[in-house]
C-alpha cells in the first residue's frame, strides 16, 4: 500500500513556493529542531528512526553524522547528481519540493554544526537548478537562511552548485573534487569525508531523498518513521519504475513491498506493457544484477534483494518484457559505463572498453565461442579492483544476464542473430 511521507503534498499547486509550503507544515520541523532540540538529540532521533542513505549504499544516516571529526570548519554536501540510468526520483523532489530539501538540509546542518552547505546538482537539471536557487533566495529573504535563523543564534548559508554532466561525480569523493574546481576524479580512501572531505574539512554527504526525509522524522518522531518498512530497513522509499510497464513513474512505498506489487498492482505499474510476459528486472538501476520472473515475490529491501542476488541500489526498477534481446540491452548498458568511466584506473578504463567491444561483436552476429567466458573473465578483473565502484557497476548486468540467459548468448554465437 502506498505510503506518502516525502510525496504527501507533491501534487499541491504552488508547493514549490515558500508560502504554499508553509501552509502544509513547511518549516515546522525546523522550528522544533532549533527551539526544542540540541544537535546531539537530533542525531539520536535520526539514529533511532533507522533512516538509511537513499543514494545506493544504504549507510545509516545518523551514524554517518556522528562520525564527523570534531575539528572544523565542517561542511554538508547534498548529492543531487542523479545519473543512474533508470532513476529519476531526485529530479522530481528537486523540481517540485525544493523547500522540503532545504528544510532537511538546515536541520542536518544544525545537527552537524555546519555553517556552509552545498547542493551539487546534476548539470542537465537546468529547471531543478532554477527551482533550488529560487527556493534558497526565498528562504534567505524569510530569515530561514543566513544569520541567526529564527532567532536561534544558528547561522547557515546554502550554495547551489551545478555540475557539468558527469556520472562519476555522483561518487562522493569525485563530487568533492568537482566542488573544489578540480577534475571529477574519485579520491583514494582513507581518509574518508567525515574526517577529511571538502577543502580538507570534516564533511557529511547525503543523497537528496535522504535529506528530504529529515523534516518528517523530526516532526513526527523516530518511532513513527521506524513503524514503516522492515525490521532492518526502516521507512519508505521512492521507487522509479520504468521500462516495459503500463504506468511508469515514481511511487513512494514502504520498504519491503513485494516486487510483484510494484510492477503489477493497478495502483502502481499496472502490469507489463502490451500484456506480455516479464523477462527480467533490474531492481536498483542499470548497475544492479538482473532478476528473473521467479523473483517476483522478493521484497524491495536490502536483505531480501541481496539474498536473491541483487541490491536495492538507487531505487530505479527497470522492467524488461519477453520481446527484449538481453544481449542488445546489456550492450547498451555497457556502452554507458564505457563512456562514463573517468579513465583514472586501468581496470575500469580498459575493462569497460573491452566489455563493450565484445558485446557489440556478439550483437552483430560475429561472436566467438570463447566470448562468454571472456566477458566473465574481464568482469572478474574489474569487480573489486577498480579505484571506485563504477567498475563494479559496469559488471552487474553482464554477469547476472549470463547467469540467467546464457542460452541467449550462445544462440547469438551459434545462429549469428537475436533469439527474439
Amino acid at each position: 500500500m502506498e505510503q506518502r511521507i516525502l510525496t504527501q503534498y507533491i501534487d499541491v499547486t504552488g508547493i514549490d513556493t515558500l508560502d504554499v509550503y508553509r501552509q502544509h507544515s513547511g518549516y515546522e520541523a525546523l522550528s522544533k529542531a532549533l527551539r526544542e532540540l540540541s544537535p546531539e538529540e537530533i542525531i539520536e532521533i535520526v539514529k533511532e528512526s533507522g533512516l538509511g542513505g537513499r543514494g545506493g549504499a544504504g549507510f545509516p544516516t545518523g551514524t554517518k553524522w556522528s562520525l564527523l571529526a570534531k575539528a572544523g570548519p565542517r561542511y554538508l554536501c547534498c548529492n543531487a547528481d542523479e545519473g543512474e540510468p533508470g532513476t529519476f526520483k531526485d529530479r522530481m523532489l528537486l523540481e517540485r519540493l525544493p523547500h522540503q530539501l532545504l528544510e532537511g538540509m538546515i536541520i542536518t546542518s544544525y545537527a552537524c554544526q555546519v555553517a556552509t552547505a552545498f547542493i551539487y546538482v546534476r548539470g542537465e537539471f537546468a529547471f531543478a537548478y532554477r527551482q533550488l536557487q529560487r527556493a534558497v533566495d526565498e528562504a534567505r529573504a524569510a530569515g530561514l537562511l543566513g544569520d541567526n535563523i529564527l532567532g536561534s543564534g544558528y547561522s547557515l548559508d546554502i550554495i547551489v552548485h551545478r555540475g557539468a554532466g558527469a556520472y562519476i561525480c555522483g561518487e562522493e569523493t569525485a563530487l568533492l573534487e568537482s566542488l573544489e574546481g578540480k577534475r571529477g576524479y574519485p579520491r583514494l580512501r582513507p581518509p574518508f569525508p567525515p574526517s577529511h572531505g571538502l577543502y580538507g574539512g570534516p564533511t557529511v554527504i547525503n543523497n537528496c531523498e535522504t535529506l528530504s526525509t529529515i523534516p518528517a522524522i523530526i516532526r513526527h518522531g523516530a518511532q513513527w518513521y521506524a513503524s514503516f518498512g522492515t525490521a532492518k530497513s526502516r521507512g519508505t522509499r521512492i521507487f522509479s519504475l520504468s521500462g516495459h510497464v503500463k504506468k511508469p513513474g515514481n511511487y513512494e512505498l514502504p520498504i519491503g513491498t513485494p516486487l510483484r506489487t510494484l510492477i503489477y498492482d493497478e495502483a502502481y505499474g499496472g502490469g507489463i506493457l502490451n500484456d506480455r510476459k516479464l523477462k527480467a528486472v533490474m531492481p536498483g538501476g542499470s548497475s544492479t544484477a538482473m532478476l528473473g520472473p521467479e523473483h517476483l515475490s522478493v521484497t524491495l529491501d536490502a536483505e531480501s534483494l541481496q539474498a536473491a542476488g541483487s541490491v536495492p541500489g538507487s531505487g530505479g526498477v527497470i522492467v524488461l518484457h519477453d520481446g527484449v534481446c538481453i544481449v542488445a540491452a546489456v550492450q547498451r548498458i555497457s556502452e554507458f559505463y564505457r563512456d562514463e568511466s573517468c579513465g583514472k584506473c586501468t581496470p575500469c578504463r580498459e575493462g569497460t572498453y573491452w566489455l563493450s567491444s565484445i558485446l557489440e561483436r556478439l550483437e552483430r552476429g560475429q561472436g566467438k565461442e570463447k566470448d562468454i567466458d571472456l566477458l566473465l573473465d574481464i568482469c572478474s578483473n574489474i569487480s573489486g579492483k577498480s579505484f571506485c565502484a563504477l567498475g563494479d557497476f559496469a559488471t552487474g548486468a553482464i554477469v547476472s544476464s549470463i547467469k540467467l540467459f546464457r542460452a541467449e548468448y550462445e544462440y547469438h554465437i551459434r545462429e549469428h542473430r537475436c533469439m527474439v
